[in-house]
Protein backbone atom coordinates (compact mmCIF):
# COMPACT_ATOMS: atom_id res chain seq x y z
CA UNK A 1 0.00 0.00 0.00
CA UNK A 2 1.47 3.27 -0.85
CA UNK A 3 2.57 6.01 1.57
CA UNK A 4 -0.73 8.20 0.58
CA UNK A 5 -3.21 5.49 1.23
CA UNK A 6 -1.72 4.70 4.66
CA UNK A 7 -1.82 8.63 5.84
CA UNK A 8 -5.32 8.47 4.12
CA UNK A 9 -6.25 5.82 6.35
CA UNK A 10 -4.79 6.61 9.86
CA UNK A 11 -6.60 10.61 8.62
CA UNK A 12 -9.77 9.04 8.67
CA UNK A 13 -9.38 6.92 11.96
CA UNK A 14 -8.10 9.97 13.74
CA UNK A 15 -11.11 11.91 12.66
CA UNK A 16 -13.71 9.35 13.76
CA UNK A 17 -11.82 8.62 17.47
CA UNK A 18 -9.99 11.51 18.37
CA UNK A 19 -12.24 14.79 16.60
CA UNK A 20 -15.59 13.82 18.03
CA UNK A 21 -13.90 14.95 21.57
CA UNK A 22 -13.13 18.38 19.93
CA UNK A 23 -15.52 20.23 22.51
CA UNK A 24 -14.19 18.38 25.42
CA UNK A 25 -10.50 19.52 24.70
CA UNK A 26 -11.59 23.31 23.83
CA UNK A 27 -13.38 23.31 26.91
CA UNK A 28 -10.55 22.26 28.79
CA UNK A 29 -8.04 24.04 26.58
CA UNK A 30 -10.35 27.46 27.78
CA UNK A 31 -10.40 27.19 31.13
CA UNK A 32 -6.50 26.58 31.34
CA UNK A 33 -5.19 29.60 29.11
CA UNK A 34 -8.55 31.95 29.76
CA UNK A 35 -9.44 33.23 26.91
CA UNK A 36 -10.67 32.33 23.48
CA UNK A 37 -7.52 32.64 21.28
CA UNK A 38 -5.13 30.73 23.23
CA UNK A 39 -7.50 27.62 23.72
CA UNK A 40 -8.03 28.13 20.20
CA UNK A 41 -4.75 27.79 19.82
CA UNK A 42 -3.83 25.25 22.01
CA UNK A 43 -6.52 22.58 20.83
CA UNK A 44 -4.44 23.27 17.33
CA UNK A 45 -1.50 22.44 18.72
CA UNK A 46 -2.58 19.48 20.28
CA UNK A 47 -4.84 17.86 17.53
CA UNK A 48 -1.18 18.24 15.81
CA UNK A 49 0.75 16.72 18.12
CA UNK A 50 -2.66 14.35 18.96
CA UNK A 51 -2.38 13.66 15.20
CA UNK A 52 1.42 13.02 15.51
CA UNK A 53 1.87 10.00 18.07
CA UNK A 54 -1.36 9.00 16.74
CA UNK A 55 0.00 5.94 15.83
CA UNK A 56 1.24 5.27 19.84
CA UNK A 57 -2.47 5.52 20.56
CA UNK A 58 -3.42 1.80 21.78
CA UNK A 59 -6.84 2.22 22.44
CA UNK A 60 -8.87 3.07 25.47
CA UNK A 61 -10.62 6.29 25.71
CA UNK A 62 -9.65 8.64 23.22
CA UNK A 63 -11.10 11.57 25.16
CA UNK A 64 -8.52 11.06 28.21
CA UNK A 65 -5.88 10.22 25.84
CA UNK A 66 -6.66 13.94 24.08
CA UNK A 67 -7.32 16.01 27.15
CA UNK A 68 -3.87 14.52 28.41
CA UNK A 69 -1.97 16.24 25.15
CA UNK A 70 -4.22 19.25 25.68
CA UNK A 71 -2.93 19.42 29.27
CA UNK A 72 0.79 18.91 28.61
CA UNK A 73 0.96 20.74 25.43
CA UNK A 74 -0.54 23.71 27.69
CA UNK A 75 1.73 23.15 30.56
CA UNK A 76 4.73 22.41 27.49
CA UNK A 77 4.30 25.90 26.25
CA UNK A 78 4.55 27.34 29.70
CA UNK A 79 7.55 26.22 30.38
CA UNK A 80 8.89 26.94 26.87
CA UNK A 81 7.90 31.05 27.27
CA UNK A 82 5.68 30.56 24.38
CA UNK A 83 2.56 31.16 26.37
CA UNK A 84 1.45 34.48 27.41
CA UNK A 85 -1.26 34.78 30.91
CA UNK A 86 -3.77 37.33 30.37
CA UNK A 87 -6.08 38.15 32.34
CA UNK A 88 -9.46 38.38 30.22
CA UNK A 89 -12.69 37.38 31.18
CA UNK A 90 -14.79 34.13 30.49
CA UNK A 91 -17.27 34.29 28.15
CA UNK A 92 -20.02 33.54 30.07
CA UNK A 93 -22.55 32.71 27.18
CA UNK A 94 -20.24 29.93 25.94
CA UNK A 95 -20.75 27.80 28.49
CA UNK A 96 -24.18 28.53 29.80
CA UNK A 97 -26.53 25.36 30.93
CA UNK A 98 -29.87 25.62 29.08
CA UNK A 99 -32.43 27.56 31.07
CA UNK A 100 -34.51 25.49 33.63
CA UNK A 101 -38.43 25.43 33.00
CA UNK A 102 -38.94 27.36 35.73
CA UNK A 103 -37.24 30.36 34.28
CA UNK A 104 -39.86 30.52 31.37
CA UNK A 105 -43.24 32.41 31.14
CA UNK A 106 -46.37 31.34 29.96
CA UNK A 107 -45.27 32.04 26.22
CA UNK A 108 -42.07 29.69 26.89
CA UNK A 109 -39.92 32.83 26.63
CA UNK A 110 -37.25 33.20 29.44
CA UNK A 111 -38.73 35.76 32.25
CA UNK A 112 -36.06 39.02 31.99
CA UNK A 113 -35.57 38.65 36.12
CA UNK A 114 -34.89 34.93 36.03
CA UNK A 115 -32.09 35.74 33.18
CA UNK A 116 -30.52 38.15 35.00
CA UNK A 117 -30.39 36.35 37.82
CA UNK A 118 -29.06 32.88 36.12
CA UNK A 119 -26.77 35.40 34.70
CA UNK A 120 -25.69 37.27 38.01
CA UNK A 121 -25.15 33.82 39.52
CA UNK A 122 -23.32 32.31 36.26
CA UNK A 123 -20.86 35.55 36.40
CA UNK A 124 -20.30 34.89 39.95
CA UNK A 125 -19.48 31.46 39.32
CA UNK A 126 -16.95 31.99 36.58
CA UNK A 127 -15.86 34.72 38.46
CA UNK A 128 -14.66 32.17 41.38
CA UNK A 129 -13.15 29.69 39.20
CA UNK A 130 -11.18 32.48 37.54
CA UNK A 131 -9.71 33.68 41.55
CA UNK A 132 -8.50 29.64 41.84
CA UNK A 133 -4.99 28.90 41.26
CA UNK A 134 -4.57 26.80 38.08
CA UNK A 135 -3.91 23.40 39.20
CA UNK A 136 -7.54 23.59 41.54
CA UNK A 137 -9.42 24.89 38.78
CA UNK A 138 -8.03 22.35 36.36
CA UNK A 139 -9.60 19.54 38.62
CA UNK A 140 -12.97 21.57 38.91
CA UNK A 141 -12.84 21.66 35.32
CA UNK A 142 -12.01 18.14 34.71
CA UNK A 143 -14.56 16.70 37.52
CA UNK A 144 -17.58 19.22 37.07
CA UNK A 145 -17.39 20.56 33.71
CA UNK A 146 -15.93 17.33 31.50
CA UNK A 147 -17.75 14.71 34.31
CA UNK A 148 -14.61 12.84 34.63
CA UNK A 149 -14.59 10.55 37.38
CA UNK A 150 -11.34 10.78 39.96
CA UNK A 151 -9.49 8.07 38.33
CA UNK A 152 -10.04 9.58 34.76
CA UNK A 153 -8.73 12.82 36.26
CA UNK A 154 -5.49 11.31 37.83
CA UNK A 155 -4.33 9.70 34.35
CA UNK A 156 -5.38 12.99 32.78
CA UNK A 157 -3.29 14.99 35.16
CA UNK A 158 -0.75 12.34 36.44
CA UNK A 159 -1.40 12.67 39.34
CA UNK A 160 -2.81 10.22 42.21
CA UNK A 161 -6.31 9.48 43.02
CA UNK A 162 -5.85 11.06 46.69
CA UNK A 163 -4.40 13.95 45.20
CA UNK A 164 -7.12 14.56 42.82
CA UNK A 165 -9.62 14.27 45.95
CA UNK A 166 -7.92 16.66 47.92
CA UNK A 167 -7.50 18.79 45.25
CA UNK A 168 -10.93 18.85 44.71
CA UNK A 169 -11.87 19.19 47.81
CA UNK A 170 -9.95 22.28 48.65
CA UNK A 171 -11.19 23.56 45.23
CA UNK A 172 -14.61 23.50 46.25
CA UNK A 173 -13.80 24.77 50.09
CA UNK A 174 -12.46 27.69 48.09
CA UNK A 175 -15.19 28.10 45.61
CA UNK A 176 -17.79 28.28 48.60
CA UNK A 177 -15.32 31.03 50.53
CA UNK A 178 -15.23 32.78 46.98
CA UNK A 179 -18.92 33.10 46.53
CA UNK A 180 -19.61 34.01 50.09
CA UNK A 181 -17.25 37.03 49.59
CA UNK A 182 -19.13 37.96 46.01
CA UNK A 183 -22.43 37.31 47.74
CA UNK A 184 -21.58 39.71 50.61
CA UNK A 185 -20.44 42.82 47.92
CA UNK A 186 -16.64 41.57 48.62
Amino acid sequence: MSQRFENDDKTREFEAIVLPHLDAAYNLARWLTRNDHDAEDLVQAAFVRAFRFFDGFRGGDARLWLLTIVRHTYFTSLRDDRHEQDNIAFDEELHHAACESDTLGTQGVELPESAMLRSDTRHAVNRALDRLPGTFREVVVLKEMDDLSYKEIAEVTGIPIGTVMSRLARARKLLVAYLKQYASGG
